[in-house]
C-alpha cells in the first residue's frame, strides 16, 4: 500500500528526525498545502468565508491552546478572554498608526504579559483550581472590555477594524484574508510542530507528566510554566487579531465569551490532545458539524422524511451533535486524531493483522 516502512534507509541523523519521514506522509501534506493555496479557485466567495476562513482561524486558536494544555498540561478555561485581548489591542494600536505588522506583534505581546499574569496562579495551584483562575481572567477581561469605554466603546458598542496593508499588499478582498490566515496557521502549525521536537518541548512534556519529579531531574517548573503561558497567550493574542481583522472586521463582547472559551477547550479534546493533526480536526467538528447536521435536518423536513415539530426541529442538530462528542470520547477518548492514527498504523503493516507497537 501506499504507507510503507520497506526500503526507506535512515542513513543521516537529518533524515531521520524530519517531521515526516515517510514519503506518503509528506505527499499528503504537499497535496493539503496545494488545495489549501488554490482553495479560493475552487470554492465561491461564500464556502471561503463562511467555512474555511473561521476553521483556519479556530484551527490556529486551537493549536496555541494545545501548546499549553496538550503539550505543558496546564488547564485555560479562559482562551477566548486572551484573543478578545489580541482583537482589541490590534485595532487600537493600527488606529494609533502603528503599521499592520508591528500591531499583530503588539497584540500577541499585551495578550501574551496578560495572560503570563494569571497563568502565575499555575505556580501554585494546578487542575480545578488552576480552571478557576482561568475563569476568573475570562470575567475579568469580559468585564473591563464591557465597562471601559475607551477598549470598547460601551457594552453595545461595535468596534470596526480599520483598512490595513500586510506586507504591501491591501487586505481588502476575502481573497487576501484568506490568505492571511492561512499563512499565519501554517506558521503555528510549524512552530508546534518543532515545539514537540526540541529541549523545550521535551520539558513542557516532563513538567505535564509529573512537575515534582521534572524538578527532581532539574527542570525548572516555574520558569516552563510561565513560558508555556506566555507563547500559547502570544499566539492566542495574534490569532484573536487575525480573527477581527480577517474575519469578523467588527469586534464586540459577545464575541469572545465563555462559551468561545468552551468550544476551544472542546476542538482540544476531541480532536486530540496534544496532537497537531487532532487541532484541524477538532475545530472542523465543532465549528462544521452542527452546520452540516442543522442543514440535513432541514432537508429531511423540506422532503417530508422528517416530521416534528418546528421546536424539536432546532434542537435535533444539537442532539445529535451532542451524541456525537459522547461516542467518541467513549470509543476513542485519545480524539478524532488517534482514530486517523490507528487506521495509519493499519496500513503500515497491511495485509497482516497485527498492528505496530
Amino acid at each position: 500500500m501506499f504507507y510503507r516502512l520497506s526500503g526507506i534507509h535512515h542513513t543521516r541523523y537529518e533524515s531521520a528526525r524530519q517531521l515526516w519521514p515517510i514519503p506518503m506522509d509528506r505527499w499528503q501534506i504537499y497535496v493539503l498545502l496545494a488545495l489549501g493555496l488554490a482553495a479560493p479557485l475552487l470554492f465561491s466567495g461564500l464556502y471561503l468565508t463562511s467555512y474555511l476562513l473561521p476553521w483556519l482561524i479556530m484551527s490556529a486558536a486551537a493549536l496555541s491552546l494545545t501548546l499549553l494544555m496538550g503539550i505543558a498540561g496546564q488547564l485555560h478555561f479562559g482562551f477566548a478572554a486572551v484573543m478578545a485581548i489580541g482583537a482589541y489591542s490590534s485595532i487600537h494600536l493600527v488606529r494609533a498608526g502603528v503599521p499592520f505588522e508591528l500591531a499583530l506583534l503588539g497584540a500577541g505581546a499585551i495578550a501574551a504579559v496578560i495572560g503570563s499574569v494569571f497563568g502565575a496562579a499555575a505556580l501554585r495551584v494546578k487542575g480545578l483550581y488552576l480552571v478557576m483562575a482561568t475563569l476568573a481572567m475570562q470575567y475579568l477581561v469580559d468585564w473591563t472590555i464591557i465597562n471601559v469605554p475607551a477598549i470598547s466603546g460601551g457594552a453595545q458598542a461595535t468596534l470596526q477594524t480599520p483598512a490595513v496593508r500586510f506586507l504591501f499588499m491591501p487586505l481588502a478582498s476575502d481573497v487576501s484574508r484568506y490568505y492571511l490566515a492561512l499563512g499565519w496557521v501554517v506558521l503555528v502549525t510549524l512552530l508546534i510542530l518543532n515545539i514537540k521536537r526540541t529541549s523545550l518541548g521535551r520539558a513542557l512534556v516532563a513538567v505535564r507528566d509529573k512537575d515534582f519529579a521534572a524538578a527532581v531531574i532539574g527542570v525548572d517548573t516555574v520558569k516552563y510554566k510561565l513560558l508555556a503561558f506566555f507563547t500559547s497567550s502570544f499566539l492566542g493574542g495574534v490569532t484573536g487579531a487575525v480573527l477581527a481583522f480577517c474575519y469578523y472586521r467588527a469586534v464586540t463582547p459577545e464575541q469572545f465569551t465563555f462559551n468561545v472559551s468552551i468550544q476551544l477547550v472542546a476542538m482540544v479534546l476531541v480532536g486530540g490532545l496534544g496532537s497537531v493533526l487532532g487541532a484541524y480536526l477538532g475545530a472542523g467538528f465543532v465549528l462544521l458539524v452542527p452546520i452540516v447536521l442543522t442543514n440535513v435536518v432541514a432537508f429531511l423536513a423540506g422532503a417530508g422524511w422528517l416530521s416534528v415539530s418546528t421546536n424539536l426541529l432546532a434542537h435535533i442538530p444539537l442532539m445529535v451533535y451532542g451524541a456525537l462528542i459522547i461516542g467518541f470520547l467513549l470509543f476513542e477518548p485519545l480524539g478524532l486524531a488517534k482514530i486517523y492514527d490507528n487506521i495509519r498504523n493499519y496500513f503500515l503493516v497491511w495485509p497482516f493483522r497485527h498492528s505496530r507497537s
